[in-house]
């Protein structure tokens, strides 16, 4: 069998399964997996697929938005682990940055911390923690999105550019090692890089269906974020991967 046939049956294979590995591709065309992994490495370069470490992962790049109603009751008990973890983050004294979203929502009922800043784009995080009275909140304003329930645009961004917090907790759609953290709106994109902009520490807030996920809007590269708060099974190899880019990788129980 020649190469591009090969790789044509790999695509047809990724696209049924989502993920490959390359021993099983070796058994699966009787070559040495190091026929596989330059198969692999040259698909990658055609964008075709992700490599990854012991395999690929297929890309998915999409412009699909689930709205905040549509995510509210998806994945609660992850949502659960990794709003706990994070929570616990928070010290008395911190400064943070709240994006919108379901998962910063739940972190946002789990602050225990005290004598805290919170400042926030979503109104249901707002509404949230009105009442408490160890935390001085501050709204961005701007345009309300009815479909993510988040203030955006230039006055949400101007806004943040006046503040320099200690910690932003950041939701995204996809997270990719090549491609960055992204997002399918290119207004929440923006404001979602001056949140990541004006904080010391990035903290990614995704359940692991983000993980290797691309969307089409970049809010910042990898680099740029300093924890990544998961849950749920997330193959060592995509552990180690993160790691080895020096971003702590901690999965909520």
């Amino acid at each position: 069998m020649f190469a591009e046939e090969r790789q044509r049956e790999i695509s047809l294979i990724l696209n049924e399964n989502g993920s490959v590995k390359v021993n099983e591709l070796s058994e699966h065309f009787n070559v040495s997996e190091a026929t596989i992994r330059r198969d692999l490495q040259e698909m990658d370069s055609k964008r075709l697929l992700k490599k990854t470490h012991g395999g690929a992962v297929k890309i998915d790049i999409t412009n699909f938005e689930p709205s905040f109603m549509d995510k509210k009751d998806e994945r609660n008990e992850e949502k659960q682990s990794i709003a706990k973890y994070a929570a616990s983050m928070i010290k008395n004294g911190d400064t943070i940055i709240l994006d919108s979203g379901t998962t910063t929502l739940e972190l946002a009922k789990n602050i225990t911390s005290e004598d805290i800043t919170v400042i926030t784009n979503s109104i249901d995080i707002a509404a949230e923690l009105s009442n408490n009275s160890g935390i001085k909140l501050i709204l961005t304003g701007g345009e309300l999105r009815c479909r993510t329930r988040a203030m955006v645009g230039h006055i949400c961004e101007g806004m943040l550019k006046d503040f320099r917090v200690d910690k932003a907790f950041i939701g995204a759609n996809g997270v990719s090692l090549t491609e960055g953290v992204t997002t399918p709106d290119i207004t929440e994109a923006q404001t979602k890089k001056a949140m990541i902009n004006s904080a010391n520490k990035v903290i990614l807030v995704i359940d692991n269906s983000k993980l290797e996920k691309i969307c089409l809007s970049v809010m910042c590269s990898i680099t740029e974020i300093s924890t990544i708060v998961t849950s749920g099974d997330v193959p060592r190899e995509v552990v180690n991967d993160f790691i080895r880019q020096g971003i702590e990788f901690i999965i909520g129980k």
